[in-house]
């Protein structure tokens, strides 16, 4: 810089002042990285006072990322598309372009529709904007071309280039940082309607890639790639039987175990209902009589899906045992019951007792001086 006078001291105040706005932007994973910049430049200036400052608050900020981590209570804000329709009102910047908006903390997608809406109609005058509240694909043959339309849909950020955020243990912030890529679901059938019966039900999914990284200096930027993957009925149940597991997975192993988020999860997961949950997807495309229907290789990988399922939530039952105090026993033990219909149920098909299938090759848990046993289900 020819016109200004810049040297190592302006440009430690400066690596100083984004110190404090990472902090205050709840991104403390970034602190490491900066003063592994900065130390250097007190060691060498032999500026005792500023070092201890400096792991001082690094020591704060790395017991941050342990109480955030355990507590799931960061919000890093959340991300949508909006994409505008109407030439009328529209300039070629905007009409029929896609954007990602990132929002502070947990704003809703009512939230952002309603602030989209009134800013809008500010500069349109008031009745000229519609919202579309749904995702699935615009029609513009269909549209008031005297109108101005706004889509708006909840997206959530895929980290590209990384494996699944639960296989490579990344947490909150991973998913929220350095990321371009973008994907949102549509639930659709063959016949129009967006839901159906488990074995009709198909899944849309739409890859957004946005043209530059959030966070970033504006708080939308355009999408310059899409792609749209759809999935079968069978590969929708594959999926959704992954996620509970991978959900599950996540409580069950994690350091402080959260008690009300375990069971309103293991709740969910043992529901009995025959058309709907594990048992509607286990019923539609593992019955032997249907399976046929269906590729061997998927029908194999909701087989294995389903069997670290029920290993998770013999994992969640014996955890939440432990846990639980003598006043939710009669709780548990209807959880243990629902499991258990829940995995004979389920033998017939998977062609396999509980039994074989548990790690440990029982389900025993002492329940506040109660013994529960497998073998008495």
């Amino acid at each position: 810089m020819t016109d200004v006078h810049y040297n190592e001291q302006s440009f430690l105040e400066q690596l100083m002042i984004c110190t404090e706005y990472v902090d205050k932007a709840e991104r403390y994973e970034l602190l490491g990285p900066l003063y592994r910049l900065i130390i250097p430049i007190y060691e060498r200036k032999k500026d005792y006072q500023a070092l201890l400052a400096c792991y001082q608050h690094l020591t704060k900020a790395y017991a941050k990322v342990i109480e955030v981590t355990n507590s799931g209570k960061r919000l890093l804000g959340r991300f949508y598309r909006v994409a505008f329709f109407g030439k009328a009102h529209f300039g070629e910047d905007e009409e029929g372009v896609e954007f990602i908006y990132k929002e502070p903390k947990l704003t809703s997608l009512s939230e952002i529709s309603e602030k989209l809406q009134m800013y809008y109609e500010q500069k349109f005058g008031a009745g000229s904007v519609k919202m579309i509240m749904d995702s699935a694909p615009v029609n513009r043959d269909e549209l008031d071309g005297k109108l101005a339309y706004i889509q708006v849909t909840w997206v959530r950020a895929a980290p590209e280039g990384r494996a699944a955020a639960s296989a490579s243990g990344e947490g909150a912030f991973e998913r929220a940082h350095n990321v371009r890529r973008f994907v949102f679901e549509t639930p659709f059938t063959r016949d129009g309607a967006p839901r159906g019966p488990v074995h009709h039900q198909r899944l849309r999914l739409t890859h957004l890639t946005a043209e530059y990284w959030f966070p970033y200096v504006k708080r939308r930027i355009p999408v310059i790639e899409t792609q749209v993957e759809e999935k079968s009925p069978i590969e929708v149940a594959v999926a959704e039987m992954e996620s509970q597991v991978t959900e599950l997975s996540e409580i069950v192993n994690a350091k402080a175990t959260d008690l009300k988020k375990l069971q309103l999860r293991l709740q969910g997961s043992v529901c009995v209902q025959v058309n709907a949950g594990p048992l509607a997807y286990a019923n539609a495309f593992l019955d032997p009589t249907l399976a046929q229907m269906y590729p061997d290789e998927l029908v194999d990988k909701l087989k294995s899906t389903f069997k670290e399922f029920l290993t998770v939530c013999h994992s969640a039952l014996q955890l939440n045992a432990k846990l639980i105090s003598s006043d939710q026993v009669s709780y548990h033990e209807a959880l243990e019951a629902n499991y258990y219909k829940l995995s004979d149920a389920l033998a017939g098909v998977l062609g396999q007792p509980l039994q074989d299938i548990l790690v440990n090759g029982s389900l025993t848990t002492t329940v506040t001086g109660v013994e529960l046993d497998s073998s008495n289900a």
